[in-house]
């Protein structure tokens, strides 16, 4: 068994890159990710990328956020400190919006900021791990996982057809910074 895990087919230009996304899904090679040095508009959808969750976990962290102010202000303004000023109810609703809001937002972002460093696994303090460094500079990178697809000259030649700079036969994982 080969040690082979991925192979990064290295394109110069998104369009080539694009091509040569038709052409193994043509042929029903299965593709692992693509790198990319800028976002490009629409390769979600060829790829076939989920739509991302995270606006059901900002509404559903702005709620708490809301609910907490809420708690926080009731409980501390009408159930424990209740004071009589100027005549007005100790329940006065409009006077909490501010506080509700700005915890809102507090929640929704924090959530939002810890969510993303775990679905991407970009904690700070971890060296980025990337298959090609060129991906962050010029070039635009396939990564086809060797295991699925074992005909590996052929996935080859479709690379080199589509317009290929380079094509690589990666056997770690990932190349790290360091």
């Amino acid at each position: 068994m080969s040690n082979i895990k991925y192979i990064l087919g290295s394109f110069g230009d998104p369009d080539e890159m694009m091509h040569g996304i038709e052409k193994l899904q043509e042929n029903n090679i299965k593709i692992y990710d693509v790198y990319t040095p800028m976002p490009i508009h629409g390769i979600e959808a060829k790829l076939g990328v989920k739509r991302s969750r995270l606006d059901v976990l900002a509404f559903f962290c702005g709620l708490t956020g809301t609910a907490s102010a809420f708690a926080l202000i009731y409980l501390t303004s009408v159930v424990d400190w209740r004071h009589n000023i100027g005549g007005k109810p100790a329940l006065a609703l409009p006077d909490f919006i501010p506080i509700m809001f700005e915890l809102t937002v507090l929640f929704c972002a924090f959530s939002l900021v810890g969510a993303y460093y775990a679905s991407t696994h970009l904690f700070p303090g971890r060296a980025p791990r990337v298959m090609d460094l060129r991906a962050t500079d010029d070039r635009f990178i396939i990564a086809i996982d060797a295991k699925q697809n074992i005909e590996h000259s052929k996935i080859d030649g479709l690379l080199k057809d589509a317009g290929a700079l380079e094509v690589k036969y990666n056997e770690r994982k990932y190349v790290s910074y360091e």
